[in-house]
């Protein structure tokens, strides 16, 4: 495998169609959000793991787009899985993050788009087709844009983990042994919120919000929103401080300091 040259040219062919993936997303879930007769499976025999129409077309969508702008690229996908590539770069899409909330008409769902290198997440878009926000973090861009305007992405500065607010998907993290290390760090904070699913990322790309910690993601979950936030300043480890793309137990942060106070609590 061959990579591309880490020139300016390159970025921004990055960018563009990352936009372009995160825009065919959008043409199939939208219309489908909120509607009735949404057709919804369950991937588990026990459990309920759902996955709708709208899930299958935005992969499909993204999959057609990349065939045409980059089909040297290698595909990592949720739905329809892996890809192989020559180019030494991987697609990780996850077409709906969030499908719960997309089949109970909660807009905190979002499409989440990747490119990684063998080293983790170089460029990623968290993308809310409801509200109209998108978030793009990489080389030399680290936005907002919404129909409110366009705006720079900046984490939150260090602050008293006493003085912190923290989100989590779901209150029963992972195995016993995982949720007791989060309520940990949950009974230190000023303010705990649950269910926002990628939505969180976002937020605390924006500076809202201080902490997200989380156990039990897969790379589709998480190579986006480590490429968001890192490009605004924050940090994503897993609960030891490592790499945390290959999804497992993670811990975003506004920055090293509120990271360290929370890692502590995890040990």
């Amino acid at each position: 495998m061959t990579n591309s040259p880490l020139t300016p040219e390159f970025f921004r062919d990055i960018s563009e169609t990352a936009n372009a993936l995160a825009d065919a997303a959008r043409g199939t879930t939208l219309p489908l959000f909120r509607s009735s007769g949404l057709d919804i499976a369950n991937k588990l025999s026990s459990g309920f793991d759902p996955v709708t129409e709208a899930d299958r077309a935005a992969e499909q969508a993204m999959r057609a787009t990349l065939a045409e702008r980059r089909p040297q690229d290698a595909i990592q996908g949720e739905e329809f899985g892996f890809t192989p590539g020559t180019s030494g770069y991987r697609w990780v899409l996850d077409p709906i993050d969030g499908t719960r909330a997309y089949m109970a008409g909660t807009p905190t769902w979002g499409t989440l788009i990747a490119l990684c290198s063998a080293d983790g997440p170089v460029h990623g878009i968290i993308d809310q087709p409801f509200t109209g926000e998108r978030w793009e973090g990489g080389t030399a861009i680290a936005r907002h844009c919404s129909p409110h305007g366009n705006r720079d992405l900046s984490t939150r500065a260090p602050r008293p983990l006493s003085d912190a607010i923290l989100f989590s998907t779901f209150p029963e993290i992972g195995t016993l042994d995982e949720r007791a290390a989060f309520e940990r760090v949950s009974g230190k904070v000023r303010l705990t919120r649950f269910g926002t699913d990628c939505y969180a990322y976002g937020l605390l790309a924006l500076g809202q919000i201080d902490l997200v910690i989380e156990a039990g993601l897969n790379d589709y979950d998480i190579c986006a929103p480590i490429a968001v936030i890192e490009a605004a300043g924050g940090c994503v480890t897993d609960w030891q401080g490592g790499p945390a793309h290959a999804g497992g137990q993670v811990v975003a942060a506004a920055n090293r300091q509120i990271l360290a106070e929370a890692l502590a609590l995890l040990a």
